[in-house]
């Protein structure tokens, strides 16, 4: 048993086919797994849809990448959200100016980002969160941007939402084979 913000939603869409339901609001029995790309493959490979819905389904080969790309699509609208509600900054200088009015509850850091940018950031707020599992390129297409590399979002239900939808994230992007998720260290 976990928490729903530690898993992922699935259905069973009318055709038969299992539809990744990562907003939790499709029409339907869920279908629940923790989320990870290694547990969407076990499910896949010991036929734990078609068990748990009690009839034949259809699973694509590729729905881990698809839970991946719609878990990422919806943190880039959370900082888009944030952004548009003035609740976000980008760039060095405008996150360490946030840190240090103590208006940040996340960090947000390029994973493609250099490590020590990182290193000087989480120095300033050693206690705050850092989602890390989005590139530059997903940053800037919040942000409205070609490349953002560090940003931080203000208190608040959508920094909430953030970290939950990241932490998600980041079972589908885990570095270098790690089976469990790393997130806010």
């Amino acid at each position: 048993m976990r928490a729903k913000s530690a898993l992922v939603r699935f259905v069973v869409a009318p055709g038969g086919r299992i539809v990744p339901d990562v907003a939790g609001k499709l029409p339907g029995r869920g279908l629940w797994l923790t989320a990870g790309r290694d547990i969407v493959a076990l499910a896949v490979t010991k036929r734990l849809f078609a068990r748990a819905a009690r009839q034949p389904v259809i699973v694509d080969d590729d729905l881990a990448e698809r839970v991946e790309a719609l878990l990422a699509e919806r943190c880039r609208d959370h900082i888009g959200f944030a952004r548009r509600a003035g609740q976000a900054v980008m760039g060095f200088a405008k996150v360490e100016a946030a840190l240090a009015r103590g208006k940040a509850a996340v960090l947000l850091a390029a994973a493609d980002g250099a490590a020590d940018g990182r290193g000087k950031l989480r120095a300033l707020a050693p206690e705050l969160p850092v989602v890390e599992q989005l590139t530059g390129a997903e940053l800037g297409v919040a942000f409205g941007r070609e490349h953002v590399v560090h940003a931080a979002l203000a208190p608040g239900p959508i920094a909430r939402a953030l970290m939950a939808d990241a932490a998600r994230l980041a079972g589908f992007r885990a570095r270098r084979g790690e089976s469990e998720a790393r997130f806010g260290e």
